[in-house]
Protein backbone atom coordinates (compact mmCIF):
# COMPACT_ATOMS: atom_id res chain seq x y z
CA UNK A 1 0.00 0.00 0.00
CA UNK A 2 1.65 3.46 -1.01
CA UNK A 3 1.11 6.88 1.06
CA UNK A 4 1.30 8.48 -1.95
CA UNK A 5 -1.77 10.93 -2.56
CA UNK A 6 -2.29 12.60 -5.92
CA UNK A 7 -2.74 15.81 -5.90
CA UNK A 8 -5.42 17.01 -8.61
CA UNK A 9 -6.50 20.36 -7.68
CA UNK A 10 -4.68 23.22 -6.06
CA UNK A 11 -5.79 26.61 -4.55
CA UNK A 12 -2.97 29.55 -4.95
CA UNK A 13 -3.76 32.52 -3.09
CA UNK A 14 -0.89 34.31 -1.81
CA UNK A 15 0.52 37.63 -1.23
CA UNK A 16 4.46 37.24 -1.91
CA UNK A 17 4.54 35.86 -4.97
CA UNK A 18 7.70 35.33 -5.49
CA UNK A 19 8.28 32.31 -7.94
CA UNK A 20 4.54 30.99 -8.19
CA UNK A 21 4.26 31.45 -11.70
CA UNK A 22 7.19 29.20 -12.50
CA UNK A 23 5.75 26.67 -9.75
CA UNK A 24 1.73 27.37 -11.06
CA UNK A 25 3.38 26.04 -14.70
CA UNK A 26 5.14 22.66 -13.61
CA UNK A 27 1.55 22.21 -11.17
CA UNK A 28 -0.30 23.02 -14.78
CA UNK A 29 2.07 20.32 -16.71
CA UNK A 30 0.98 17.72 -14.30
CA UNK A 31 -2.69 18.19 -15.31
CA UNK A 32 -3.56 20.00 -12.04
CA UNK A 33 -6.73 22.38 -11.95
CA UNK A 34 -5.57 25.82 -10.89
CA UNK A 35 -7.52 27.87 -8.50
CA UNK A 36 -7.04 31.22 -7.65
CA UNK A 37 -8.17 34.75 -5.96
CA UNK A 38 -7.63 38.61 -6.40
CA UNK A 39 -4.38 39.43 -7.74
CA UNK A 40 -2.92 35.82 -7.62
CA UNK A 41 -4.92 35.00 -10.69
CA UNK A 42 -4.32 38.25 -12.43
CA UNK A 43 -0.84 37.29 -12.08
CA UNK A 44 -1.26 33.78 -13.25
CA UNK A 45 -3.28 34.22 -16.28
CA UNK A 46 -1.04 37.17 -17.23
CA UNK A 47 2.07 34.52 -17.49
CA UNK A 48 -0.62 32.47 -20.35
CA UNK A 49 -1.91 29.94 -17.30
CA UNK A 50 -5.28 28.73 -17.52
CA UNK A 51 -7.40 29.84 -13.97
CA UNK A 52 -10.49 29.28 -11.97
CA UNK A 53 -11.72 31.90 -9.99
CA UNK A 54 -12.14 30.82 -6.79
CA UNK A 55 -15.72 32.95 -6.94
CA UNK A 56 -16.66 29.95 -9.42
CA UNK A 57 -15.85 27.38 -7.16
CA UNK A 58 -17.85 29.05 -4.09
CA UNK A 59 -20.83 30.14 -5.98
CA UNK A 60 -20.16 33.53 -4.03
CA UNK A 61 -17.76 36.96 -4.99
CA UNK A 62 -15.55 38.08 -2.96
CA UNK A 63 -17.09 41.39 -0.64
CA UNK A 64 -15.88 43.56 1.33
CA UNK A 65 -13.01 44.88 -0.72
CA UNK A 66 -11.81 41.08 -0.49
CA UNK A 67 -11.67 40.75 3.02
CA UNK A 68 -14.22 38.24 2.46
CA UNK A 69 -13.03 35.22 -0.26
CA UNK A 70 -12.20 32.51 1.37
CA UNK A 71 -13.95 31.92 4.39
CA UNK A 72 -16.54 29.69 2.48
CA UNK A 73 -17.78 25.79 3.52
CA UNK A 74 -16.96 25.27 -0.05
CA UNK A 75 -13.47 25.87 0.54
CA UNK A 76 -12.86 24.59 3.90
CA UNK A 77 -14.98 21.29 3.40
CA UNK A 78 -12.70 20.75 0.08
CA UNK A 79 -9.39 21.21 2.46
CA UNK A 80 -10.85 19.14 5.61
CA UNK A 81 -13.03 16.20 4.39
CA UNK A 82 -11.43 13.11 4.92
CA UNK A 83 -10.48 11.34 1.96
CA UNK A 84 -10.76 7.61 3.80
CA UNK A 85 -14.08 8.64 5.08
CA UNK A 86 -17.27 7.37 2.54
CA UNK A 87 -19.68 9.67 4.51
CA UNK A 88 -17.39 12.75 4.16
CA UNK A 89 -16.95 11.84 0.17
CA UNK A 90 -20.88 11.26 -0.16
CA UNK A 91 -21.46 14.83 1.60
CA UNK A 92 -19.24 16.34 -0.86
CA UNK A 93 -21.22 15.01 -4.22
CA UNK A 94 -24.27 15.84 -2.20
CA UNK A 95 -23.29 19.69 -2.07
CA UNK A 96 -21.22 19.61 -5.25
CA UNK A 97 -18.31 20.83 -3.85
CA UNK A 98 -14.54 19.75 -4.85
CA UNK A 99 -11.95 18.86 -3.13
CA UNK A 100 -8.81 20.73 -2.71
CA UNK A 101 -5.40 18.15 -2.61
CA UNK A 102 -2.83 21.35 -2.09
CA UNK A 103 -3.42 24.70 -0.94
CA UNK A 104 -0.28 27.35 -1.72
CA UNK A 105 -0.47 30.41 0.82
CA UNK A 106 1.33 32.79 2.41
CA UNK A 107 -0.19 35.38 4.90
CA UNK A 108 -0.57 39.36 4.55
CA UNK A 109 2.82 40.51 4.99
CA UNK A 110 2.39 41.57 8.92
CA UNK A 111 6.10 41.72 10.00
CA UNK A 112 7.21 42.98 7.03
CA UNK A 113 4.62 46.22 7.29
CA UNK A 114 5.37 46.70 11.04
CA UNK A 115 9.48 46.33 9.72
CA UNK A 116 8.42 49.62 7.26
CA UNK A 117 6.58 51.60 9.58
CA UNK A 118 3.70 50.95 8.06
CA UNK A 119 0.47 53.17 10.47
CA UNK A 120 -1.93 51.61 12.87
CA UNK A 121 -4.85 51.39 9.74
CA UNK A 122 -2.21 49.23 7.68
CA UNK A 123 -1.37 47.32 10.33
CA UNK A 124 -4.70 46.05 11.28
CA UNK A 125 -5.47 45.64 7.59
CA UNK A 126 -2.57 43.42 7.29
CA UNK A 127 -4.09 40.97 9.40
CA UNK A 128 -4.90 38.48 7.66
CA UNK A 129 -7.80 35.58 8.15
CA UNK A 130 -8.33 33.44 5.93
CA UNK A 131 -5.23 32.60 5.00
CA UNK A 132 -4.60 31.33 8.79
CA UNK A 133 -8.07 29.29 8.85
CA UNK A 134 -7.03 27.69 5.50
CA UNK A 135 -3.78 26.35 6.32
CA UNK A 136 -4.89 25.42 9.58
CA UNK A 137 -7.56 23.72 8.23
CA UNK A 138 -5.30 21.70 5.59
CA UNK A 139 -2.53 21.58 7.81
CA UNK A 140 -4.85 19.57 10.04
CA UNK A 141 -5.95 16.92 7.46
CA UNK A 142 -2.33 16.31 6.33
CA UNK A 143 -3.84 12.95 5.75
CA UNK A 144 -4.73 13.55 2.26
CA UNK A 145 -4.05 17.62 1.69
CA UNK A 146 -0.76 19.06 1.54
CA UNK A 147 -0.09 23.37 2.27
CA UNK A 148 2.77 25.07 1.18
CA UNK A 149 3.19 28.33 3.27
CA UNK A 150 6.67 29.82 1.86
CA UNK A 151 8.27 29.83 -1.91
CA UNK A 152 11.05 28.25 -0.57
CA UNK A 153 9.32 25.27 -0.94
CA UNK A 154 8.02 25.10 -4.00
CA UNK A 155 10.80 23.48 -5.85
CA UNK A 156 10.94 20.41 -3.49
CA UNK A 157 7.37 20.33 -4.07
CA UNK A 158 7.06 20.70 -8.00
CA UNK A 159 10.35 18.32 -7.52
CA UNK A 160 8.29 15.24 -6.24
CA UNK A 161 4.90 15.58 -8.07
CA UNK A 162 6.94 15.44 -11.19
CA UNK A 163 9.09 12.05 -9.97
CA UNK A 164 5.83 10.63 -8.83
CA UNK A 165 3.47 11.22 -11.77
CA UNK A 166 1.67 14.12 -9.66
CA UNK A 167 1.54 12.44 -5.91
CA UNK A 168 2.77 13.60 -2.65
CA UNK A 169 3.89 11.20 0.03
CA UNK A 170 3.16 11.30 3.48
CA UNK A 171 6.85 12.35 4.70
CA UNK A 172 6.97 15.19 2.87
CA UNK A 173 3.05 16.68 3.77
CA UNK A 174 4.28 16.05 7.49
CA UNK A 175 6.62 18.18 7.02
CA UNK A 176 4.95 21.02 5.15
CA UNK A 177 2.01 20.40 7.91
CA UNK A 178 4.70 21.07 10.44
CA UNK A 179 5.95 24.35 8.51
CA UNK A 180 2.42 25.60 8.20
CA UNK A 181 1.45 25.62 11.77
CA UNK A 182 5.12 27.26 12.79
CA UNK A 183 3.67 29.95 10.76
CA UNK A 184 0.21 30.71 11.59
CA UNK A 185 2.22 30.15 15.42
CA UNK A 186 5.09 32.91 14.58
CA UNK A 187 2.32 34.98 12.74
CA UNK A 188 0.15 35.66 15.51
CA UNK A 189 2.63 35.54 17.58
CA UNK A 190 4.17 38.81 15.95
CA UNK A 191 0.41 40.52 15.61
CA UNK A 192 0.51 39.87 19.62
CA UNK A 193 3.77 41.63 19.69
CA UNK A 194 3.04 44.74 17.42
CA UNK A 195 -0.33 45.46 20.27
CA UNK A 196 2.01 44.69 23.16
CA UNK A 197 4.69 47.15 21.84
CA UNK A 198 1.96 49.82 20.48
CA UNK A 199 -0.34 49.16 23.29
CA UNK A 200 2.24 49.65 26.39
CA UNK A 201 0.54 46.88 27.69
CA UNK A 202 2.59 44.96 31.13
CA UNK A 203 6.17 44.16 30.17
CA UNK A 204 5.56 40.33 31.59
CA UNK A 205 1.91 39.42 30.67
CA UNK A 206 0.60 36.54 31.75
CA UNK A 207 1.49 34.43 28.29
CA UNK A 208 4.49 35.93 26.54
CA UNK A 209 3.91 35.48 22.54
CA UNK A 210 7.29 34.65 20.56
CA UNK A 211 7.59 35.25 17.18
CA UNK A 212 11.44 34.95 15.53
CA UNK A 213 12.20 34.29 12.20
CA UNK A 214 15.24 32.92 11.03
CA UNK A 215 17.59 35.44 9.78
CA UNK A 216 20.66 32.97 9.22
CA UNK A 217 22.25 29.67 10.38
CA UNK A 218 25.83 30.31 11.66
CA UNK A 219 28.66 27.94 11.00
CA UNK A 220 28.05 26.83 14.46
CA UNK A 221 27.69 27.95 18.13
CA UNK A 222 30.12 28.62 21.23
CA UNK A 223 32.14 26.27 20.33
CA UNK A 224 32.58 23.72 16.66
CA UNK A 225 30.41 20.61 17.60
CA UNK A 226 27.17 23.13 18.54
CA UNK A 227 24.80 24.28 15.74
CA UNK A 228 23.30 27.77 15.81
CA UNK A 229 21.44 30.24 14.03
CA UNK A 230 20.40 33.86 14.52
CA UNK A 231 17.20 34.95 15.35
CA UNK A 232 15.39 37.58 15.56
CA UNK A 233 11.74 39.25 16.27
CA UNK A 234 9.04 41.22 13.59
CA UNK A 235 9.23 44.97 13.51
CA UNK A 236 11.62 47.87 13.20
CA UNK A 237 15.56 46.24 14.09
CA UNK A 238 17.43 47.66 16.44
CA UNK A 239 21.22 47.79 17.54
CA UNK A 240 23.44 45.05 15.84
CA UNK A 241 20.70 43.11 14.58
CA UNK A 242 19.95 46.11 12.28
CA UNK A 243 23.84 46.74 11.41
CA UNK A 244 25.23 46.90 7.65
CA UNK A 245 28.24 44.05 7.24
CA UNK A 246 30.69 46.06 5.26
CA UNK A 247 33.44 43.94 4.67
CA UNK A 248 34.71 40.34 6.20
CA UNK A 249 32.83 36.63 7.00
CA UNK A 250 29.48 36.45 8.37
CA UNK A 251 29.26 36.86 11.54
CA UNK A 252 29.75 33.60 14.32
CA UNK A 253 28.07 32.88 17.39
CA UNK A 254 30.76 34.50 19.95
CA UNK A 255 30.89 37.47 17.38
CA UNK A 256 27.37 38.41 17.97
CA UNK A 257 27.61 38.24 21.73
CA UNK A 258 30.76 40.39 22.07
CA UNK A 259 29.64 43.00 19.37
CA UNK A 260 26.36 42.65 21.73
CA UNK A 261 28.00 43.74 24.44
CA UNK A 262 30.14 46.05 23.29
CA UNK A 263 27.65 47.68 21.32
CA UNK A 264 25.26 48.26 24.33
CA UNK A 265 27.71 50.25 26.31
CA UNK A 266 28.80 52.22 23.52
CA UNK A 267 25.18 52.85 23.52
CA UNK A 268 25.74 54.52 26.95
CA UNK A 269 28.74 56.39 26.16
CA UNK A 270 27.03 57.92 22.56
CA UNK A 271 26.15 61.69 24.43
CA UNK A 272 29.97 61.87 25.49
CA UNK A 273 33.34 62.58 24.03
CA UNK A 274 34.43 60.34 21.54
CA UNK A 275 34.78 56.79 23.09
CA UNK A 276 36.15 53.29 22.34
CA UNK A 277 34.89 49.95 24.02
CA UNK A 278 36.97 46.75 23.51
CA UNK A 279 35.14 43.14 24.56
CA UNK A 280 36.44 39.89 24.70
CA UNK A 281 34.17 37.07 25.95
CA UNK A 282 31.48 39.42 26.26
CA UNK A 283 33.83 41.28 28.99
CA UNK A 284 34.72 44.99 28.27
CA UNK A 285 38.41 44.90 28.75
CA UNK A 286 39.40 48.81 27.61
CA UNK A 287 37.01 51.61 27.44
CA UNK A 288 38.14 55.32 27.08
CA UNK A 289 36.98 58.43 26.41
CA UNK A 290 38.76 61.38 24.77
CA UNK A 291 39.17 64.15 22.97
CA UNK A 292 39.19 62.54 19.75
CA UNK A 293 38.39 58.92 18.38
CA UNK A 294 41.99 57.93 17.59
CA UNK A 295 42.90 59.25 21.25
CA UNK A 296 40.10 57.16 22.73
CA UNK A 297 41.02 53.83 20.91
CA UNK A 298 44.44 54.10 21.68
CA UNK A 299 43.85 54.75 25.65
CA UNK A 300 40.73 51.86 25.42
CA UNK A 301 43.44 49.71 23.89
CA UNK A 302 46.46 50.89 26.57
CA UNK A 303 44.17 49.74 29.29
CA UNK A 304 44.58 46.29 28.68
CA UNK A 305 46.13 45.09 25.13
CA UNK A 306 46.74 41.94 25.54
CA UNK A 307 43.28 41.02 26.35
CA UNK A 308 42.10 43.45 22.92
CA UNK A 309 44.41 40.86 21.09
CA UNK A 310 40.76 39.30 18.75
CA UNK A 311 38.70 41.36 20.52
CA UNK A 312 35.38 43.20 19.62
CA UNK A 313 35.80 47.18 19.57
CA UNK A 314 32.50 49.24 19.37
CA UNK A 315 33.47 53.29 18.19
CA UNK A 316 30.83 55.82 19.07
CA UNK A 317 31.36 58.15 16.04
CA UNK A 318 31.93 57.60 12.80
CA UNK A 319 35.35 56.18 11.94
CA UNK A 320 37.38 58.43 10.58
CA UNK A 321 40.98 58.14 8.92
CA UNK A 322 43.40 57.94 11.57
CA UNK A 323 41.50 55.84 14.07
CA UNK A 324 41.49 53.42 11.47
CA UNK A 325 44.67 53.55 10.67
CA UNK A 326 45.31 52.95 14.57
CA UNK A 327 43.00 50.25 14.41
CA UNK A 328 45.03 48.63 11.47
CA UNK A 329 47.37 48.15 13.85
CA UNK A 330 46.17 45.43 16.05
CA UNK A 331 44.46 41.81 15.38
CA UNK A 332 40.58 42.51 16.09
CA UNK A 333 37.51 40.17 14.94
CA UNK A 334 35.11 43.15 14.61
CA UNK A 335 34.99 46.87 14.67
CA UNK A 336 31.11 48.52 15.02
CA UNK A 337 31.03 52.55 14.34
CA UNK A 338 27.78 54.65 13.42
CA UNK A 339 29.65 55.60 9.94
CA UNK A 340 32.55 55.66 8.28
CA UNK A 341 34.40 58.21 6.11
CA UNK A 342 35.69 56.45 2.93
CA UNK A 343 39.22 56.83 3.34
CA UNK A 344 38.57 54.93 6.69
CA UNK A 345 36.71 52.06 4.47
CA UNK A 346 39.58 51.91 2.34
CA UNK A 347 42.19 51.61 4.52
CA UNK A 348 40.47 48.53 6.61
CA UNK A 349 39.83 47.21 3.03
CA UNK A 350 43.31 45.97 3.50
CA UNK A 351 42.37 43.67 6.36
CA UNK A 352 39.20 41.45 4.70
CA UNK A 353 39.55 39.50 7.62
CA UNK A 354 38.44 42.30 9.76
CA UNK A 355 34.39 42.10 9.73
CA UNK A 356 33.30 46.04 9.95
CA UNK A 357 30.20 46.67 10.87
CA UNK A 358 27.96 50.17 10.51
CA UNK A 359 24.80 50.97 11.90
CA UNK A 360 22.80 53.41 14.65
CA UNK A 361 22.92 52.84 18.20
CA UNK A 362 20.20 51.39 20.49
CA UNK A 363 18.20 53.12 22.48
CA UNK A 364 20.03 52.31 26.43
CA UNK A 365 17.10 53.62 27.86
CA UNK A 366 14.24 51.80 26.11
CA UNK A 367 12.45 49.47 28.00
CA UNK A 368 13.49 45.84 26.28
CA UNK A 369 12.38 42.34 27.57
CA UNK A 370 15.34 40.28 27.78
CA UNK A 371 14.99 36.31 27.88
CA UNK A 372 17.37 33.43 28.97
CA UNK A 373 16.40 29.66 28.76
CA UNK A 374 17.41 27.68 31.67
CA UNK A 375 16.05 23.48 31.62
CA UNK A 376 12.77 23.38 30.46
CA UNK A 377 11.80 27.14 30.86
CA UNK A 378 12.98 30.66 30.06
CA UNK A 379 13.83 33.82 32.36
CA UNK A 380 12.13 36.94 31.38
CA UNK A 381 13.46 40.24 32.57
CA UNK A 382 13.20 44.02 31.66
CA UNK A 383 15.56 46.11 30.78
CA UNK A 384 18.57 47.33 33.11
CA UNK A 385 17.87 50.63 32.79
CA UNK A 386 20.29 53.49 34.17
CA UNK A 387 19.15 54.38 37.97
CA UNK A 388 17.93 57.52 38.42
CA UNK A 389 18.10 57.29 41.99
CA UNK A 390 19.90 59.99 43.87
CA UNK A 391 23.66 59.23 44.52
CA UNK A 392 24.91 60.01 48.24
CA UNK A 393 28.52 60.68 49.59
CA UNK A 394 28.51 58.25 53.08
CA UNK A 395 32.65 59.01 53.44
CA UNK A 396 33.87 62.28 55.32
CA UNK A 397 35.57 63.22 52.04
CA UNK A 398 33.30 64.04 48.96
CA UNK A 399 34.78 63.10 45.83
CA UNK A 400 36.75 66.01 43.65
CA UNK A 401 35.25 67.35 40.07
CA UNK A 402 37.60 64.72 38.49
CA UNK A 403 36.91 62.06 40.58
CA UNK A 404 33.09 62.31 39.95
CA UNK A 405 33.51 62.16 36.28
CA UNK A 406 35.69 58.92 36.61
CA UNK A 407 33.08 57.28 39.12
CA UNK A 408 30.27 58.12 37.18
CA UNK A 409 31.90 56.66 33.91
CA UNK A 410 33.54 53.90 36.04
CA UNK A 411 29.85 52.94 36.91
CA UNK A 412 28.86 52.88 33.78
CA UNK A 413 31.23 50.40 32.27
CA UNK A 414 30.52 48.58 35.79
CA UNK A 415 26.64 47.65 34.52
CA UNK A 416 28.28 45.77 31.50
CA UNK A 417 31.08 43.71 33.35
CA UNK A 418 30.15 40.54 34.28
CA UNK A 419 29.21 39.82 38.40
CA UNK A 420 31.14 40.19 40.91
CA UNK A 421 32.41 43.38 38.84
CA UNK A 422 35.36 45.70 39.94
CA UNK A 423 36.25 48.51 37.41
CA UNK A 424 39.22 51.18 37.74
CA UNK A 425 39.26 54.19 35.83
CA UNK A 426 41.20 57.38 35.63
CA UNK A 427 40.81 60.37 33.56
CA UNK A 428 38.23 58.93 31.69
CA UNK A 429 39.49 55.63 30.66
CA UNK A 430 39.69 52.12 32.62
CA UNK A 431 42.93 50.76 34.08
CA UNK A 432 41.96 47.28 35.39
CA UNK A 433 38.79 44.99 35.09
CA UNK A 434 38.06 42.34 37.33
CA UNK A 435 35.38 40.81 35.84
CA UNK A 436 33.14 37.68 37.32
CA UNK A 437 35.21 36.34 39.96
CA UNK A 438 32.84 34.31 42.56
CA UNK A 439 33.85 37.27 45.73
CA UNK A 440 34.31 40.12 45.42
CA UNK A 441 37.89 40.00 47.00
CA UNK A 442 39.07 38.52 44.19
CA UNK A 443 37.55 40.60 41.18
CA UNK A 444 39.25 43.77 43.73
CA UNK A 445 42.55 41.68 43.07
CA UNK A 446 42.00 40.95 39.72
CA UNK A 447 41.51 44.73 38.71
CA UNK A 448 44.58 45.76 41.14
CA UNK A 449 46.71 43.50 39.56
CA UNK A 450 45.67 43.89 35.64
CA UNK A 451 45.87 47.68 36.08
CA UNK A 452 49.80 46.92 37.65
CA UNK A 453 50.37 44.47 34.81
CA UNK A 454 49.40 47.29 32.51
CA UNK A 455 51.31 50.12 33.61
CA UNK A 456 54.44 47.60 33.88
CA UNK A 457 54.06 46.98 30.42
CA UNK A 458 53.78 50.09 29.39
CA UNK A 459 56.84 51.01 31.77
CA UNK A 460 54.77 53.85 33.55
CA UNK A 461 55.93 56.17 36.13
CA UNK A 462 52.99 55.51 38.15
CA UNK A 463 51.59 51.89 39.67
CA UNK A 464 48.46 51.00 37.68
CA UNK A 465 45.51 51.57 40.06
CA UNK A 466 47.12 54.80 41.84
CA UNK A 467 44.75 57.68 41.89
CA UNK A 468 42.56 55.86 39.89
CA UNK A 469 39.01 55.45 41.13
CA UNK A 470 36.85 51.76 41.28
CA UNK A 471 33.16 50.69 40.71
CA UNK A 472 31.76 47.75 42.50
CA UNK A 473 27.94 46.73 40.70
CA UNK A 474 26.96 45.63 44.10
CA UNK A 475 27.84 46.21 47.82
CA UNK A 476 31.35 45.01 49.66
CA UNK A 477 29.92 42.27 51.88
CA UNK A 478 32.65 42.95 53.91
CA UNK A 479 35.52 45.41 54.11
CA UNK A 480 38.36 42.93 52.37
CA UNK A 481 37.78 44.36 48.82
CA UNK A 482 38.11 47.96 49.82
CA UNK A 483 40.81 47.53 51.72
CA UNK A 484 42.69 46.04 48.21
CA UNK A 485 41.57 48.91 46.76
CA UNK A 486 42.86 51.35 49.12
CA UNK A 487 46.27 49.77 49.20
CA UNK A 488 46.55 49.89 45.74
CA UNK A 489 46.05 53.51 45.64
CA UNK A 490 42.61 53.87 44.21
CA UNK A 491 41.12 57.25 46.23
CA UNK A 492 37.31 57.06 45.69
CA UNK A 493 34.61 54.29 45.12
CA UNK A 494 31.19 54.12 43.75
CA UNK A 495 29.23 50.90 44.98
CA UNK A 496 25.22 50.71 45.84
CA UNK A 497 25.44 49.80 49.27
CA UNK A 498 22.84 47.94 51.34
CA UNK A 499 25.44 45.96 53.16
CA UNK A 500 24.54 44.64 56.63
CA UNK A 501 28.61 45.67 57.08
CA UNK A 502 27.99 49.20 54.99
CA UNK A 503 29.45 51.29 58.38
CA UNK A 504 32.51 49.09 58.76
CA UNK A 505 32.97 49.75 54.79
CA UNK A 506 32.73 52.93 55.46
CA UNK A 507 35.05 53.15 58.17
CA UNK A 508 37.34 51.29 56.28
CA UNK A 509 37.11 53.91 53.47
CA UNK A 510 37.41 56.64 55.97
CA UNK A 511 40.15 55.10 57.51
CA UNK A 512 42.31 55.37 54.31
CA UNK A 513 41.44 58.97 52.96
CA UNK A 514 38.73 57.65 50.57
CA UNK A 515 35.21 58.92 49.40
CA UNK A 516 32.63 56.68 48.67
CA UNK A 517 29.19 57.35 46.98
CA UNK A 518 26.49 55.46 47.58
CA UNK A 519 23.86 54.87 44.39
CA UNK A 520 21.31 53.15 46.16
CA UNK A 521 20.51 50.58 43.21
CA UNK A 522 22.35 47.21 42.36
CA UNK A 523 23.73 46.50 38.87
CA UNK A 524 24.43 42.23 38.49
CA UNK A 525 25.35 41.12 35.38
CA UNK A 526 24.98 36.96 34.33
Amino acid sequence: MTDLVPVRRALLSVSDRRGIVDFAHRLERLGVELVSTGGTATALRAAGLAVRDLSELTGFPEILDGRVKTLHPAVHAGLLFRRDDPAHARTLEAHGLPAIDLLVVNLYPFETSWTEGADRHQMIERIDVGGPAMIRAAAKNHAGVAVVVSPDDYDLVAAELEATSGALSLATRRRLAARAFARTATYDAAIAAWFAETEGTEPLPPVLPLSLGRVEVLRYGENPHQQAALYAAPGPRRGLAAARLVQGKPLSYNNLLDADAALALAAELAQGPPAAVVVKHANPCGVAMAPTLAEAWARALRADPVSAFGGIVALTRPLDEATARALSGTFLEVVWAPGAEPAALGLLARRPALRLLLGEFPDPRRSITHLRTIAGAYLVQTHDCPSEVPWRVATRRAPTEAEWRDLAFAWTVARHVKSNAIVLARDGATVGIGPGQPNRLDSARLAVARAAQTAARAGADRPGADGAVAASDAFFPFPDGLLALAEAGVRAVVQPGGSVRDAQVVAAADAHGLAMVLTGARHFRH
